[in-house]
Order: C-alpha cells, then sequence, then structure tokens
C-alpha cells in the first residue's frame, strides 16, 4: 500500500498534453506546440563540443557529490556577476537539473505543522512538493490588474509563525510576471519578522526584458535567508541534459549535499563540463535568444488582444502569455482541449498551475514566429465561430 505522502504527488499539465499532442501528430493531425516550456533553439554548439570531448576524454566516472570544483567557482562567479553579488564555490551544490532543490529545500525545512506560501498561478511542483512534505500550501494569488504581482497587504496577512518557507518565481511561470523592488523588500521584512527562508527560483533570470533582473538575495539582511534557485536549461536551451544548481546559506550545504549523495551520487560528469562551457564561452546565443523572445512576445501578445473574447497583458519576462480568457464564454479547461482537438493548438489551461489560474490559457512562445503566426490564425478562426 502506498503511504499518504506518495499520493500527494502531482503531475506537470504540460507533459500531459504534450503527450496528446504528439497522440494527434501520429494520427497524422498537424500541431502546433504552445503548451511545453522548452526554447526551440539548438543547444550551442560549442557547449555540445565541450562535452563530447570530456565523453571522449573518458570523463566518464563518478565526481565530487556537490559538483565539479571548477565548476561550482565558475558557477559562483557567474551568478554573481549576474546579481551584483558575491558568492563563494562552497555556497554552490549541482543537481541533475533544477527541480532537485525545490526537493531538498522543501523536505529539509517544512512539514507536518509548517506553512509554505507559493505563487499561484505558480509552477505546478511548488504545490506538489509541499503536500509531498506533509507541510501546509499557502497559494499567494498573482493578479492580472497587478500584472500578476500579489497585493502586498494579502501577503503580509498570509504570513505567520508557522511559515518556515516562502517560494518566490520571477520572472514567473506561467504568467510571465515579474516583481519590483518594492514587492521584494515586502517579502524581506515578513521574512525576518516571521524567521523563515526564501526559495528564489530564477531560472528566468535572462528573460527579463523590460527592466533590470533584481534577486532577493541582494535586499539588505536576506543573503543568509535566500536558497537561489537557478539552471541550465532554459537559458543555455540544455532542458535534457538535467543540470542545475543552488546556490545556499552555508548552514543548508551539508544537508543539501547528503541529499545528493542519499538520492543522485553526483551529476553527470561529462555534462558538467558542458554547463562549465556554458559559463566560460561566449554568451551571444542566450543574447540572440532572448532578443527573439522578446520579438515574439510582442507579436503574440499584440495577436492575441485582437483575438474575439480575449485579452493579454503583457509579460514581463520568462516566455510565456497569459490571456484571458472569460469573456469567451468557455472554461480554461474546456478551451485549452478544444483548441487541441478542433483547431490544432497545443495550449495548458491556467487552472493547472493553481485556482487562482482559472480563466487563463498559458501559452508558450518558445515556438518559431511562423507557427505563432500559424496558430494565431488557426485560434481567431475557432474563436471567431464560438464567441
Amino acid at each position: 500500500m502506498l503511504k499518504q505522502r506518495a499520493t500527494r504527488l502531482e503531475g506537470e499539465s504540460a507533459f500531459e498534453i504534450l503527450a496528446r499532442a504528439r497522440g494527434l501528430e501520429s494520427q497524422g493531425r498537424d500541431i502546433v506546440h504552445l503548451e511545453i516550456g522548452q526554447p526551440d533553439f539548438p543547444t550551442p554548439k560549442h557547449i555540445c563540443e565541450a562535452a563530447a570531448a570530456a565523453l571522449m576524454d573518458g570523463k566518464t566516472g563518478y565526481g565530487p557529490s556537490p559538483g565539479l570544483p571548477e565548476l561550482r567557482e565558475t558557477i559562483a562567479e557567474h551568478a554573481g556577476k549576474l546579481r551584483g553579488l558575491d558568492f563563494r564555490a562552497d555556497q554552490v551544490i549541482v543537481t541533475p537539473g533544477a527541480k532537485p532543490i525545490l526537493f531538498y529545500s522543501i523536505n529539509s525545512l517544512a512539514g507536518p505543522g509548517d506553512e509554505v506560501i507559493y505563487p499561484d498561478p505558480g509552477f505546478p511542483m511548488y504545490h506538489s512538493l509541499v503536500a509531498h512534505a506533509g507541510a501546509k500550501p499557502v497559494p499567494l494569488p498573482l493578479l492580472e490588474e497587478n500584472d500578476f504581482r500579489f497585493d502586498r497587504d494579502q501577503f503580509r496577512s498570509l504570513c505567520s509563525d508557522r511559515t518556515r518557507l516562502m517560494i518566490l518565481n520571477s520572472p514567473g511561470n506561467p504568467t510571465g510576471g515579474v516583481l519590483n523592488r518594492r514587492d521584494l523588500e515586502t517579502i524581506a521584512e515578513e521574512a525576518q519578522k516571521h524567521d523563515f527562508i526564501v526559495l528564489s527560483d530564477e531560472v528566468y533570470i535572462h528573460f527579463s526584458y523590460d527592466a533590470p533582473f533584481e534577486s532577493i538575495a541582494g535586499i539588505p539582511g536576506m543573503a543568509d535567508r535566500t536558497i537561489l534557485l537557478d539552471g541550465f536549461s532554459k537559458s543555455y536551451s540544455m532542458t535534457g541534459w538535467r543540470i542545475g544548481y543552488g546556490i545556499l546559506p552555508p548552514n543548508l550545504v551539508e544537508t543539501f549535499d547528503l541529499y545528493n549523495v542519499n538520492i543522485v551520487s553526483c551529476v553527470c560528469t561529462f555534462n558538467q563540463y558542458g554547463a562549465l562551457e556554458a559559463l566560460r564561452g561566449t554568451q551571444e546565443p542566450v543574447h540572440e535568444m532572448v532578443g527573439e523572445f522578446r520579438r515574439r512576445r510582442d507579436y503574440l501578445v499584440g495577436e492575441l488582444n485582437r483575438l474575439p473574447g480575449m485579452s493579454c497583458v503583457l509579460p514581463g519576462g520568462a516566455f510565456y502569455a497569459f490571456p484571458s480568457v472569460r469573456d469567451t464564454g468557455v472554461s480554461s479547461q474546456e478551451l485549452a482541449n478544444t483548441l487541441l482537438d478542433e483547431a490544432g493548438v497545443a495550449t495548458v489551461a491556467g487552472n493547472s498551475f493553481g485556482p487562482a489560474g482559472d480563466g487563463y490559457l498559458r501559452l508558450s512562445y518558445a515556438n518559431s514566429m511562423e507557427n505563432l503566426r500559424t496558430a494565431m490564425t488557426r485560434m481567431g478562426e475557432y474563436l471567431g465561430r464560438i464567441v
């Protein structure tokens, strides 16, 4: 019999929809994929070559559980430069993808009787892993009228002496919302008042289009209260490589290293050499990809606001649009299903990301302009028939 904690785990709807879309394609249907949050750019050639060279050079054995020393050193330097902060290599733990940092953080800091605040709508794994740990998930609504930022007074009302962790994600998935300096200062005030840790999911750090990126770790008093989560999947188009990292307060490093030892032993060694090259080599492919995503964002949001029954605020970051579909008269789940089945456009219903996402769709613009134009034409024709 499964233990109750195992039954609390949830799936990720984008992958379920991807599987449905692939099934339709196998039947000969043409599907435009706007459901999956995966850059459509290839991993840059110099990164692939570095990993291949390491593989052929025999770098295929176990490595140190927290990561290769030279990679940890480079991550600390690179991440600090991006954020205007100073990090040490011994604060860095390298993991197979960034999700383990979520698991390690939640399970080491929260359990029965504790509360974890997380964004709603937000990445589904936040709620899933909090529930799995036996802690109480406390959703923090992100509001369209506030550009998908939270209400600061409402946030304060959710904080208590039972709060052990607050998860923030800016720029955010699924909304593309970006928190401002005052938002971060409010979180910092409450974290210090109630003595909790902040897990800052910063995987979209390069995808902040309209304002310079700011990390909560840079707010006074937060350096030792912040777990930074980042990785290579989004910025370097390395989703399948499964390599990420956390930058931790010193008192958590040993515990996170033990999680690595007990669960994964270490990250794939030759992949780490690819990641090392990603940080040390040219950053031009990152800049080119971000520039293209900005162009796609501007096009897609403009077109969504022309569709019958839809409206969309301009997302400040990430690579998702989160339009309201309330005026279509159709639920977000039903609309996502029929857009896939009848229009050949794969999207994700907003309520897949939490109750506050009901009435919205998430569209990833990590696809070509040609495919985005096709998707908008198909959606326009379909909505013109039903709205």
